[in-house]
């Protein structure tokens, strides 16, 4: 897996929301900006992006993934 394909699989799930992916050989950083977070605490956000990736984490293309992820307000006001 690569930056652009992590990318495109949590862009088609999560539409509305900013998604910036960097990293490589299997370790990265998925930073996202959207009102899906909105109400979630830290731990459901992760679960959200896990839910997505799941299946590459299992199969090994992805080892470790590092999120940063905000509302739209948090982003703001950051």
């Amino acid at each position: 897996m690569d930056t652009d394909q992590i990318r495109e699989l949590l862009a088609a799930a999560l539409p509305d929301c900013n998604i910036t992916v960097e990293g490589g050989d299997g370790k990265y950083l998925v930073m996202a900006v959207g009102d899906v977070f909105d109400g979630l605490n830290a731990i459901k956000r992760q679960q959200t992006i896990y839910q997505i990736l799941n299946t590459h984490i299992v199969s090994g293309a992805i080892h470790a993934v590092t999120m940063h992820l905000k509302t739209e307000a948090e982003h703001s006001a950051a």
